[in-house]
């Protein structure tokens, strides 16, 4: 049974660390759904004005990932958390791009929250999924947009299965061979959250990511939490 688990080291460095998994199996994410997009809309629409006059970098939900990827010697300027780069699209008047439905859900929870948000298809995975430190060897990985495979420098956090590398640099960027795709039927999504996201606030976005991909995908959803006093989850939906 596949699991996903966060190294020790990561919560020594973060210790207040919150990932929110959704699971699921025998769904569905081929075709655009007019509902799924309007809500994407809708929530790229409203973000903005949740900021009032605070700079984007310097949301507490913002700001917490700036500094995290900064301590493991990233910087957030080149290399933005997932939630950023969603919010400086919306600023610039970017729409998101459909991708498949599950993606653009888990977009939607993303923006409505103000967490970061990702996935991967179980069926390209091999083995357990870690969320760790990279070492000083880690395989090349080729990510989504990128035409070259470049191994993740030695002590960025990533998230990587046997293989190598699924996510680079916490959530800036996902690999290629892991994405999901219309024809994923079964895998997981990830809300992340640093304070002053709690646990809270975490599993309510997961939540609601969890029946959204019920409604709009079918299949079996379950709901995990992982946090220092849970390290470790199955990313089977029957668990």
């Amino acid at each position: 049974m596949t699991k996903l688990r966060v190294q020790r080291e990561i919560f020594d460095a973060f210790p207040d660390a919150v990932l929110g998994v959704v699971t699921f199996e025998g769904i569905r994410n081929d075709g655009e759904s007019a509902e799924i997009s309007d809500g994407l809309r809708r929530e790229e629409q409203e973000v903005l004005p949740r900021f009032g006059s605070v700079p984007v970098t310097e949301h507490p939900h913002i700001a917490c990932w700036r500094e995290a990827y900064r301590k493991f010697g990233a910087k957030p300027k080149d290399h933005p958390s997932s939630i950023e780069n969603l919010v400086r699209r919306a600023a610039k008047g970017h729409s998101l791009r459909h991708v498949n439905r599950l993606v653009d859900l888990y977009n939607t929870v993303s923006l409505k929250h103000l967490v970061p948000a990702g996935g991967e298809d179980l069926d390209a995975i091999d083995g357990d999924v870690e969320l760790a430190f990279a070492g000083d060897a880690e395989p090349p990985v080729r990510l989504l947009g990128e035409l070259e495979a470049r191994p993740p420098k030695k002590g960025e956090v990533i998230y990587r299965d046997r293989v190598g590398a699924i996510c680079r640099r916490w959530n800036w960027k996902e690999a290629d061979r892991t994405k999901l795709t219309e024809a994923t039927t079964r895998g997981f999504l990830v809300i992340e959250g640093l304070p002053p996201v709690d646990r809270a606030m975490v599993a309510a976005a997961a939540g609601e990511l969890a029946a959204l991909v019920e409604k709009h995908c079918g299949g079996k959803v379950g709901i995990a939490i992982v946090d220092r006093e849970n390290p470790e989850v199955s990313l089977s939906s029957r668990a």
